[in-house]
């Protein structure tokens, strides 16, 4: 029976992650999401997607060692990036940018060094995209700053906060991995031809950028700062509800009752109070709305949705909204050469079949 968009359809096996949404679960490698969140750093968790274990004290050196030794970008893509067009949106200047990668080195079977150096590559391909953007010189990566403090580094020039880093790092984590989501199947797809890693992660990268899949949280960055602006959640809220709008950063498509990793988030910044204004707010804004919705759709269990929790990091941090869907990138570039580094262990590649609905015609005419 034909599935359109292959909805429910089982295309692979993995060991990498499993989502339960009836539940509310998030697993990735056997361990539940906040378990993670709450006790391991980013490079910790990305270890445990590539090799399937957490890392030891000499592992966790070493691979930390190996991102910050791949975090500079060659003079070829400086040189590219220098005369892109500057009005070209910066998911396309992403994956423009890593398809130009020297593929000479990564041929099949692909491996997880490679993993490594794209992971590195992505932050400093969009750090240095946007300070020439804003006409500010660029900032080298530091080689003593973590994956994500490095990142916020090289975005703003500063040393960025611990409430900050903390919130950033655990969104990132958050947003390593789940499942066979569209951009996930696209980079299996294209690794299942054996065609290399940098061809896999431009696929995922290209299909990440449609609004579908990658899309910014506007609508509760628009949310919170019209409560910041009132001064009142529930005025606004109830506002809202009264007028029959949709309430944004609540529900999932996926998740049937609490988004474990809006749970997740909400631990970690939880433990930030009184650290960021707009943290503070996002905490006191779901505690509003969650009443609310249950006051007038009663039994609907709207739950808060990674997404809110996203965009309360964002304002914190003071990332534009350009800048969302690509930090959402440059933490899934983990996931999906995970996937791929899967898929070419025990590859087959994929053909699935199509419904032709056109004509049959018994002989060819030719209108005189």
């Amino acid at each position: 029976m034909m599935q359109k968009g292959l909805k429910g359809i089982v295309a692979a096996e993995t060991a990498i992650s499993h989502i339960d949404g009836t539940e509310g679960k998030l697993i990735y490698r056997g361990y539940a999401i906040g378990d993670l969140t709450s006790r391991f750093s980013f490079e910790e968790v990305a270890h445990l997607l590539w090799f399937g274990e957490l890392p030891d004290k000499n592992q966790l050196q070493k691979l930390k060692v190996e991102l910050i030794k791949n975090r500079e970008l060659p003079l070829h893509i400086k040189h590219i990036l220098d005369h892109l067009p500057k009005d070209m949106d910066l998911m396309s200047v992403i994956r423009t940018a890593i398809s130009s990668e020297d593929v000479a080195s990564y041929g099949w079977k692909p491996s997880v060094s490679q993993a490594i150096r794209l992971t590195s590559l992505v932050p400093t391909i969009i750090c240095y995209w946007t300070r020439l953007l804003n006409g500010k010189p660029f900032v080298e990566a530091s080689t003593e700053l973590s994956h994500v403090e490095n990142y916020l580094y090289m975005l703003t020039g500063d040393i960025p906060t611990k409430a900050h880093t903390l919130a950033l790092e655990t969104y990132m984590i958050l947003t390593l991995e789940h499942g066979m989501n569209a951009s996930t199947f696209s980079a299996r797809v294209t690794a299942s031809t054996e065609s290399d890693m940098v061809s896999a992660a431009t696929s995922a990268i290209g299909t990440m950028k449609g609004p579908l899949h990658g899309g910014a949280p506007s609508g509760v960055i628009d949310l919170l700062d019209e409560v910041r602006k009132v001064g009142s959640a529930e005025q606004v809220i109830r506002g809202k509800l009264e007028n029959g709008e949709k309430l944004m950063g609540f529900g999932h498509r996926v998740y049937k009752t609490h988004d474990p990793r809006a749970v997740a988030l909400k631990a970690k910044l939880l433990e930030l109070v009184g650290e960021d204004e707009w943290l503070d707010l996002a905490l006191e804004v779901e505690t509003m709305a969650i009443a609310l919705l249950e006051e007038y759709k009663p039994g609907r269990a709207l739950y808060t949705n990674v997404e809110f929790y996203a965009a309360a990091i964002m304002k914190a941090i003071d990332l534009d909204s350009a800048l969302f869907t690509p930090t959402f990138t440059a933490s899934r570039m983990v996931g999906w050469t995970a996937h791929i580094l899967e898929q070419s262990e025990d590859n087959t590649i994929y053909r699935p079949q199509s419904v032709y609905t056109g004509k049959f015609h018994d002989k060819v005419t030719i209108n005189e």
